[in-house]
């Protein structure tokens, strides 16, 4: 209980750093004026661009989080992490494939991603299928490394046959990024993610039966092959809404699953909520940095998360080891 309070803590401070930071800055008196007094000089930029942006990277960084967690429980690999199964190479792909045909825009582009990580997962869940083990985690990751190699050499030959201001706009999305954050995308990823978000957290003693074996898990009385189903499909579809609305940002779905299990232990009740504030207070901070330290130039949020989270993930998993 005490963890949670002070993750509450750290989010609060999270989301005050990124309504703060930015090309003009902003006090936290001038903040919370802004928040209160429609009429505030400041009101325009902390309602309409810093506060949907701050929520959007604040649900996404929560939503990757969990889903890197429910992953990691379904295969029983501490490094599986949530584009581990093929999802970011299709969305990659039908984004690409979006922006070279002219259809880029605000709906276009994460229709087409959402899309395009759905087949990615019917894609890899027929490969198991017709392997005769569907499921099966070293399955799942095999066939997750192969459609992500498929999917990548298809998105290498669609860039390159591209306009240049193609390419650049191509790029920039693959290495993701809240740049185009808006209430309306808030309520797209709502729309996707809020159904299997409720689930996962809400199949914890599941997640804890499953993270144990399969045998164990049906000597225990679960439905083993549908959990799995269950467990697999929602955590496609909040991975697939992340990767819509922000591109592919890695490894905020594997830090925060180990730094919150190497504190709080196993047991996904527990876990889950920690998991979900960790990495969107993360993920909040990453944005604010990324928009910051080469101010006016806005790096790309995937760029700091793997910046920050190689040498991170390495220190945990030297500490996990140990």
């Amino acid at each position: 209980m005490k963890t949670i309070v002070w993750l509450l803590v750290a989010a609060l401070a999270a989301v005050a750093a990124g309504l703060a930071i930015g090309a003009t800055a902003i006090s936290p008196a001038e903040i919370g004026g802004a928040l209160l007094d429609p009429d505030s000089p400041h009101a325009p930029i902390v309602r309409q661009i810093r506060l949907p942006r701050v929520a959007l990277a604040f649900l996404v960084g929560g939503g990757l989080g969990v889903a890197g967690a429910v992953l990691q429980a379904l295969v029983r690999n501490p490094l599986a992490d949530p584009y581990l199964l093929g999802i970011s190479g299709g969305a990659g792909l039908a984004a690409v494939l979006a922006m070279a045909l002219g259809l880029a825009g605000p709906v276009a582009v994460p229709a087409a991603a959402f899309a395009g990580a759905l087949l990615a997962v019917l894609l890899v869940y027929r490969l198991s299928t017709v392997a005769g083990r569907p499921l099966d985690p070293r399955v799942l990751v095999l066939a997750g490394v192969v459609v992500s190699t498929f999917t990548g050499a298809l998105m290498t030959a669609v860039l390159t046959l591209s306009a240049a201001e193609t390419l650049r706009n191509a790029f920039l999305w693959l290495l993701g990024g809240f740049s185009a954050a808006s209430w309306p995308a808030v309520a797209v990823f709502l729309g996707y993610a809020a159904v299997p978000l409720v689930l996962l957290i809400g199949s914890s003693r599941t997640l804890d039966l499953l993270s144990l074996g399969e045998e164990p898990a049906q000597s225990l009385g679960l439905d083993a092959p549908r959990a799995r189903r269950l467990v697999y499909l929602s955590a496609s579809l909040l991975t697939a809404a992340s990767v819509a609305v922000s591109g592919v940002v890695g490894f905020v779905g594997l830090i925060a699953p180990h730094a919150m299990r190497w504190l709080l232990g196993p047991v996904h009740r527990r876990l889950l909520p920690a998991v979900f504030l960790a990495s969107g207070s993360f993920l909040v901070l990453a944005d604010a940095a990324a928009r910051s330290v080469v101010r006016p130039v806005e790096l790309p949020v995937g760029v700091v998360t793997a910046l920050v989270g190689v040498p991170l993930f390495a220190v945990l998993l030297h500490r996990s080891l140990r």
